[in-house]
């Protein structure tokens, strides 16, 4: 932990991800994809059903590391003498405006007024007020709370069983569709769901746990180990659960096998950045990613409506070759958060 209180390798882990999203609303995955379709490439894509690809990852660690940041921003704030209740209405707010804009967003996709679910800004709004409502507790208490709702949401699948959602694994007929139809009258057609706000909370209570971890004055070695240890054991129960039939990792409905295998995979990544980048002080390229992940938010909408919606069409306008388009937007819009970084602009909710 530097003197800041920042965390420089959560910057940087924050800044790689809206980096590796901005190239796919950039099309350079999909440019890519359509030059040369080969299984590295494959890897940016979700997976359809049941599996595990890279991206499967991104959203968690989108997830996880918002409940760090918020675990570090809590004890910041305690020690500055906000207290639990004081934040919580900041956190409601924030809340509220995450849901505004996740909404929102879906209504740009569909270029009209849509009642739609599924951004992850709407779902990171209900999963960082349950962290946050753990926020205060042990270890223990966190850890357990995680896996108690990863296991609520497949027992709900499994006895919840209506007809025509009564396959709790199989897409379309589950009882996250089931719930689709509920809260909004539709089904995705790519198997994603609403509910998904259940098991994914546990992305973000375990976020804050990391962040409690680090945020310690526990030797830095423990804290790696322990992060190391962790990601390995929901590497083995993920995997575990998978193969023995007992929940399939299935990224598109979060479930038991998925949340556990996904976490363990961010776990591990966040022990070794901590490691590379706040132990061993390579700190050589960091400012490339630490650059977007300041404006993280602000990116994200961004190129998810002016970039989608018009700074695409106009680079392709001027640069035909798809691949060629796709990375000049890409780095236009590494640029932008360049720009307001040196101008000290930071977008806050």
């Amino acid at each position: 932990m530097g003197n800041s209180g920042r965390l420089l390798s959560l910057d940087v882990m924050r800044g790689l991800i809206m980096i590796l999203l901005a190239g796919e609303s950039c099309r350079v995955y999909e440019s890519l994809h359509e030059w040369n379709d080969n299984a590295f490439i494959t890897q940016f894509f979700h997976h359809p059903w049941h599996g595990l690809r890279f991206w499967d990852l991104v959203q968690p660690a989108f997830m996880l590391m918002a409940g760090t940041a918020m675990y570090i921003s809590y004890q910041r704030k305690l020690s500055k003498g906000i207290s639990w209740s004081q934040n919580f209405k900041h956190i409601l707010i924030r809340s509220l405006k995450l849901f505004l804009l996740g909404t929102g967003l879906h209504c740009v996709y569909a270029g009209k007024l849509v009642w739609e679910l599924w951004n992850v800004l709407t779902q990171l709004s209900v999963t960082g007020i349950i962290a946050y409502l753990v926020i205060g507790r042990s270890y223990t208490f966190q850890i357990a709370t995680g896996f108690l709702l990863i296991l609520l949401n497949d027992i709900l699948y499994r006895t919840i069983l209506v007809p025509g959602f009564d396959q709790p694994f199989v897409e379309y007929h589950n009882f996250g569709a089931y719930m689709d139809t509920l809260l909004m009258g539709k089904i995705n057609q790519d198997g994603w769901v609403a509910i998904n706000i259940i098991p994914t909370a546990a992305h973000t209570i375990w976020g804050v746990t990391a962040g409690k971890l680090l945020s310690s004055a526990m030797d830095s070695s423990r804290k790696i180990t322990i992060l190391a240890i962790a990601g390995a054991i929901l590497l083995v129960l993920g995997f575990g659960v998978d193969l023995t039939g007992i929940s399939p990792i299935i990224k598109r409905i979060s479930t038991a096998g998925f949340v556990m295998a996904s976490a363990g995979w961010v776990l591990l990544i966040l022990a070794f950045l901590y490691w590379w980048i706040d132990i061993k002080d390579h700190q050589r390229y960091t400012w490339i990613p630490v650059v977007v992940g300041m404006n993280a938010i602000f990116i994200y909408v961004f190129f998810e409506t002016v970039g989608a919606q018009w700074v695409n069409g106009v680079v392709a306008i001027f640069i035909p070759w798809h691949i060629a388009a796709a990375f000049v937007t890409w780095g236009l819009e590494w640029g932008l958060c360049y720009w307001l970084y040196k101008k000290g602009i930071f977008f806050k909710l």
